[in-house]
């Protein structure tokens, strides 16, 4: 099988200074790319810029950008260098999950971040980005999904609904990019130890370590290697979607805490 090339194309990933969007740029950096990495936190961002180099990656281009604001999502990637306008792939990764509380008791500037994140600003990214793949007549957007958005758990029902949310929009794009050559895929991944957890728990490392006890959970890379998977196959082969978890979670509800 005669896998695509990803040397000298433009991969554009939202969310990159730290967990599964570093370890994504990390993954596609040996594979000869230019990284236009996007993420608020603009030292951690120039932190994975300069690793992705040693790595390989043939150059790296960082904007501070938070996905929440859609005039800074147009105004940033519309004056976008023109080296660096014609995104190849486009990973949409920029997410969040915050509180963990019923839905009668939560609170809402929690929801309206969340919302405001995983699913005002996934849309206000694509919307900028998918037009100038449908018109180069290439292109490949890759969301970060979530397991959650398949099955609802306690306590988690905004986030559960913002990834939903996203499974949804996913699917109707590649709906509405039917009859053009530009790809779309959804990795929905289960637990994943990175900051995830300390953002939900608002810095209580203690209650976000509790998350994964007892298991072995999923690593940044793991996902990055199914994300980096999923670009690098042939141009006619279109991943729907990858949904992973580690051997100790079966879905959001089972998991065995024996290790």
């Amino acid at each position: 099988m005669k896998t695509m090339g990803l040397k000298g194309k433009i991969v554009f990933i939202t969310g990159a200074s730290a967990g599964i969007g570093a370890a994504t740029a990390l993954a596609f950096a040996p594979e000869g790319v230019r990284l236009l990495l996007a993420a608020r936190r603009a030292q951690k961002l120039e932190e994975v810029a300069a690793s992705a180099l040693k790595q390989g990656a043939a150059a790296v281009h960082s904007v501070g950008l938070d996905v929440r604001d859609r005039s800074a999502v147009q105004r940033v990637l519309g004056e976008l260098p023109p080296e660096w306008a014609d995104i190849d792939v486009l990973v949409n990764n920029a997410g969040l999950s915050r509180g963990m509380e019923k839905l009668y008791t939560g609170s809402i500037e929690d929801w309206e971040e969340m919302i405001d994140t995983n699913v005002k600003g996934l849309l206000y990214v694509a919307r900028a980005v998918v037009p100038g793949m449908v018109a180069r007549g290439r292109g490949h957007i890759i969301t970060l999904g979530s397991m959650a958005g398949e099955l609802v758990y306690p306590n988690g029902a905004v986030y559960c609904a913002s990834k939903a949310a996203a499974r949804t929009i996913n699917d109707g794009l590649r709906e509405d990019l039917l009859g053009t050559p530009v790809r779309v895929t959804s990795i929905d991944p289960g637990l994943v130890e990175t900051e995830f957890s300390v953002v939900r728990f608002h810095g209580d490392k203690e209650r976000a370590a509790n998350v994964y006890k007892g298991m072995v959970p999923l690593t940044g890379e793991d996902i990055a290697d199914a994300i980096l998977w999923a670009a690098t196959r042939p141009a006619h082969v279109n991943i729907a979607r990858i949904s992973l978890t580690s051997v100790n979670q079966a879905n959001t509800l089972l998991i065995h805490r024996g290790a």
